[in-house]
């Protein structure tokens, strides 16, 4: 019996899922790229690293900087199943608010679903390797 003389029953979640992609940076610290539990992915946040050379070649270029970091999130989505319209929450890191423009035009760009995800953006004093933005997510797959 549970509380209040109510019977319940507690589903087990499936154990969580480590998401890699060589398609996306290496993580920078002791983390993943990704966490899949069950129906929901947790990405790590991305930064402008390009996957391919393993460096960050287009820093202190806030719209270059912003599309990097959204194809590298769109690659761990890929990576564990989802797509971008699955995304349900978004966080972005700026280190200079008065960019939240030219980020907000290249992330409405990218999110052009029916449905947004819900959003936070927030200021920084300073983001990993210098960069000028990063992006969490969370999706939801069926």
């Amino acid at each position: 019996m549970g509380l209040n003389g109510y019977r319940y029953h507690l589903k087990k979640m499936s154990p969580k899922q480590v998401i890699k992609t060589l398609n996306a940076p290496d993580p920078v610290g002791p983390y993943n790229q990704a966490i899949k539990a069950g129906s929901f992915i947790y990405c790590s946040g991305q930064i402008a690293i390009d996957p391919a050379l393993n460096e960050i070649t287009c820093l202190g270029n806030i719209e270059k900087e912003t599309i990097q970091v959204l194809k590298n999130l769109s690659a761990v989505l890929k990576a564990g199943g989802a797509k971008i319209e699955d995304v349900v929450k978004t966080t972005i890191y700026l280190t200079d608010l008065t960019n939240f423009q030219i980020v907000n035009k290249i992330y409405s760009e990218f999110f052009n679903v029916e449905n947004h995800p819900a959003r936070a953006c927030v200021e920084v004093s300073s983001l990993p390797k210098g960069v000028l933005v990063e992006i969490d997510c969370v999706a939801y797959i069926d």
